[in-house]
């Protein structure tokens, strides 16, 4: 997911699509203990993918710009 796109979203939706990635990247680390991660770059993509949200949301609360 790009920033460009997140930019996009309302501060709701971004807050909705941040509980959703930490619920897949939590499921994620369920399936690492037992050994079963078909795909392990899912992770990093996960990781990034909350920061980029998590720094869109802190540059508005900064800019004032409330969406």
């Amino acid at each position: 997911m790009k920033v460009e796109d997140l930019r996009e979203f309302t501060d709701d939706e971004l807050a909705n699509k941040e509980k959703q990635l930490k619920k897949e990247l939590f499921e994620l680390n369920s399936q690492r203990q037992l050994g079963r991660v078909e795909k392990p770059a899912s992770f990093c993509n996960i990781k990034r993918d909350i920061a980029r949200i998590l720094t869109v949301l802190s540059e508005r609360k900064i800019h004032g710009n409330k969406s």
